[in-house]
């Protein structure tokens, strides 16, 4: 009887931040800031990609769909944490939850992929110069790249429909910027321990096997530098992946602290905040990371401001 008195949950209520009302036109300029931010600095990267002959290469193909990405992954979120601090809290139908926690999922996933697949790219560059033409060719480029996209639908097709299969009940207060699995679960009702084994399984598809084949590719890296007996040829060799790295560890890093712990001790705050690092500040910092750390983005950014000056 207790079970049928529960109301089943039939649209959501987004909260996050709402507790203190002053904090609202902060937080909605600081978020609109980041936003913007991230959109000229992704687009802008993209357009320098296409426009600069010597960036037509296996990296910069993978990083500007790794751009294209950070927008889309941005836009699914920041949007709908602007309408929750404008409005003090927004009301989410159950399909545009579903459709939010899709797009945010396959997003996420291609973004993992693609990252997997730029550390791949450094392996073949640092190990295996002299063949590194002939496989990463162009096709091999967009097969890759296909994969990605391929693999982030099914995954998130199948995490989805896994997730709001759940009978939610109670409250509908999501005390989140956006519908995401850890404050859906906390609403769950009833049975649902396979839907959450089939979750953490495709879980483990994205975060722990794209982190593999980056640290198995770098770990092949370090030993192939270490072979260098020139101290400044191994710093110059290594100083192609430091921005790759940065990226890897600030984007897994905020990952693994929010999906791959387990539910017990887990703080609200502290999920809000990690949830603000990759949803909003990470797309906003990897134009930087991947401009300031990198010497072909910064000479070929200089010879189209000169260009533009001059014109």
């Amino acid at each position: 009887m207790a079970e049928m008195n529960l109301t089943l949950v039939t649209d959501f209520l987004l909260i996050a931040f709402t507790e203190n009302p002053e904090w609202a036109l902060p937080l909605f300029l600081l978020f609109l800031f980041m936003y913007l931010i991230t959109l000229l600095g992704n687009l802008g990267m993209i357009i320098l990609i296409r426009m600069d002959r010597r960036l037509h290469t296996p990296m910069y193909f993978l990083l500007s769909h790794l751009a294209f990405m950070d927008i889309c992954y941005s836009s699914v979120t920041v949007p709908q944490t602007l309408a929750v601090l404008l409005e003090h809290g927004a009301a989410l139908s159950y399909a545009r939850c579903a459709a939010q926690f899709f797009l945010f999922t396959f997003f996420g996933s291609i973004d993992c992929y693609l990252l997997a697949l730029m550390a791949y790219d450094r392996y073949l560059a640092v190990c295996q110069p002299l063949l590194y033409v002939t496989i990463m060719t162009q096709q091999t480029c967009l097969s890759l790249v296909a994969g990605a996209y391929v693999a982030g639908l099914f995954s998130a097709l199948v995490r989805t429909v896994s997730a709001f299969t759940l009978s939610f009940c109670g409250t509908n207060e999501i005390d989140f910027i956006f519908c995401d699995l850890p404050p859906l679960l906390k609403l769950t009702c009833g049975e649902s321990y396979t839907q959450e084994v089939v979750i953490i399984v495709f879980a483990i598809f994205v975060i722990p096997a794209s982190m593999v084949v980056i640290l198995v590719s770098y770990l092949f890296i370090i030993v192939s530098i270490m072979r260098i007996p020139s101290a400044g040829s191994w710093a110059k060799t290594f100083s192609t992946c430091t921005s790759h790295l940065t990226a890897v560890s600030l984007f897994f890093g905020t990952l693994i602290f929010m999906y791959l712990r387990g539910n017990s001790g887990q703080s609200l705050e502290e999920n809000r905040v990690v949830s603000v690092l990759y949803t909003a500040v990470i797309p906003m910092l990897n134009p930087l990371i991947y401009s300031l750390r990198n010497k072909e983005v910064k000479e070929s950014l200089r010879k189209i401001l000169n260009r533009a000056k001059l014109s």
